[in-house]
């Protein structure tokens, strides 16, 4: 007889007991779900009194509660935000992007079908339906379209939930909890704050909570049999989807470390910002009381050739080197360079420059107080000084850092569009800059040397380039090499 039958001997029926089990749970769980909704559904096309009365009473007693106090209005409407499909989509697709390179295509097509499920879902219904808005004496949250079910609850129901479900493959022990208590808060969340802005009932809400889960119920045991029939065992709902796939979801499995001497480092860093903070403190000064005569000048030139299609121009590269785009090339590049390098250390260095740059703009620009230049200003007044640029400073800091971690990981010739990029995009929002009246040359001169000091401090100190791995595979094959010795 072989070990394989006599450990089913042994085991007896307890493994089909406990499947069954499973099996039974999660099928009460979808038709409960789904029973509800049906049920939640049918009142509302019936227009039942009692609920629709309760409905209203709610929408009006927390309209009344929380109209009267902006700041908690606006902290809903940021709360809101997370369930909006400005919010969701990115994450979806960026999700199934980092799957994809990390080989993974059987989870990137469950994101893809489930969230697709969520975006007919939603739209197909509030037709069918036609429920009109609550009607509040002070309306604080913005809509549009028919009331049920909830929108942002739905999507944020089935994102975060199917989210979760694919980070329990990569998670043991509390971890799990964690993720599924997060998960659960933000739902919950959204939900609740669509009441508290008075643009949704508590009916539109249960039935988008309802929706979601069996939707992301249905998919998963689709999911789970696909995984079956293709030969693979049936995981535990708590062990995720794919837990085969858990060596390729970790972030960087075989980085010890991510940096030595945490603390040492940590204070060479403090020591890099002072020091570069000093340098831009003398610079700013000394320009801010010498005024060169050329300084003004330059902008003021470049006032000259102004008209109304180099004024666009000039303004979309100006928007380049903003916060909401360097903001969001940061939120692109670091993913996708986790999933590529799976290296902790180029994503760490990257953040840090562009905090670093942040903040030692922003203290800078305080202590010199340098007015702007006296041509005319086409953005208006600016909360902060002249010197130094913040725009031209992040674009240089971003473009410089990446360049930075990509050269020595990129094998092909394209990698030299990065070294490009860092001289091509600061110089386009520099002029920029200075075309709308808004810095002197040695503002940029300014940013020129924050991006050195503080750049070069961090290079030396972080070593973002000490272990520039082009290819993640022999990494993940060690980690799993270490699994196998010690599970044998």
């Amino acid at each position: 007889m072989s070990d394989d039958n006599r450990v089913v001997e042994r085991a007896g029926w307890a493994p089909v007991r406990r499947f069954a089990e499973r099996s039974v749970a999660g099928l009460a769980v979808v038709v409960l779900a789904g029973l509800a909704f049906g049920t939640l559904l049918l009142l509302v096309r019936a227009n039942w009194s009692p609920l629709r009365d309760l409905d209203q009473s709610i929408a009006t007693g927390l309209n009344d509660l929380i109209a009267p106090h902006a700041a908690l209005a606006k902290a809903l409407n940021v709360v809101t935000s997370a369930g909006g499909r400005g919010f969701l989509v990115p994450i979806v697709l960026m999700v199934i992007v980092l799957l994809l390179i990390r080989r993974l295509p059987r989870l990137a097509l469950y994101l893809a079908v489930t969230g697709l499920g969520a975006a007919i879902l939603d739209p197909g219904l509030k037709a069918l339906v036609g429920r009109v808005r609550p009607v509040v004496a002070e309306p604080i949250g913005s809509y549009s379209g028919p009331s049920f079910p909830s929108g942002h609850t739905l999507g944020a129901t089935i994102v975060y939930g199917m989210l979760a479900l694919v980070l329990l493959s990569a998670t043991r022990g509390r971890h799990k909890a964690w993720i599924l208590s997060v998960a659960g808060l933000v739902i919950v969340a959204v939900g609740l704050s669509r009441i508290a802005l008075g643009v949704h009932f508590l009916s539109d809400v249960l039935a988008g909570w309802l929706l979601g889960l069996a939707w992301i119920s249905v998919t998963a045991y689709a999911f789970r049999v696909w995984r079956r029939e293709a030969g693979h065992p049936t995981p535990s709902v708590t062990d995720g989807l794919d837990p085969d796939a858990a060596d390729d979801l970790l972030p960087a499995p075989a980085e010890e470390k991510v940096l030595p001497h945490p603390w040492a480092k940590g204070a060479e860093i403090l020591v890099g910002w002072v020091l570069t903070f000093g340098v831009l403190f003398f610079v700013g000064k000394a320009v801010t009381r010498w005024e060169p005569p050329f300084d003004d000048a330059f902008p003021r030139w470049l006032q000259t050739f102004r008209t109304d299609r180099l004024d666009d121009l000039s303004w979309l590269a100006s928007k380049a080197g903003d916060t909401h785009a360097i903001l969001l090339i940061c939120l692109i590049f670091c993913p996708l360079a986790l999933a590529l390098w799976r290296q902790w250390r180029p994503v760490l260095f990257i953040v840090l420059t562009m905090v670093g740059e942040l903040t030692l703009f922003l203290c800078a620009a305080a202590a010199t107080g340098r007015a702007r230049p006296s041509a005319e200003q086409l953005d208006g007044q600016m909360p902060t000084s002249s010197f130094p640029s913040g725009h031209i400073a992040a674009t240089i800091c971003i473009w410089v850092a990446i360049a930075v971690v990509t050269l020595p990981r990129v094998r092909h010739w394209w990698r030299w569009a990065f070294p490009v990029l860092a001289v091509v995009m600061p110089l386009l929002v520099a002029f920029s800059r200075m075309y709308r009246g808004m810095h002197h040359p040695t503002d940029v001169l300014g940013a020129t040397i924050l991006t050195a000091c503080w750049v070069g401090a961090l290079y030396l100190i972080i070593r973002p380039n000490a272990d520039p791995a082009t290819a993640s595979e022999a990494a993940v094959e060690v980690h799993r090499q270490e699994q196998r010795t010690v599970a044998a």
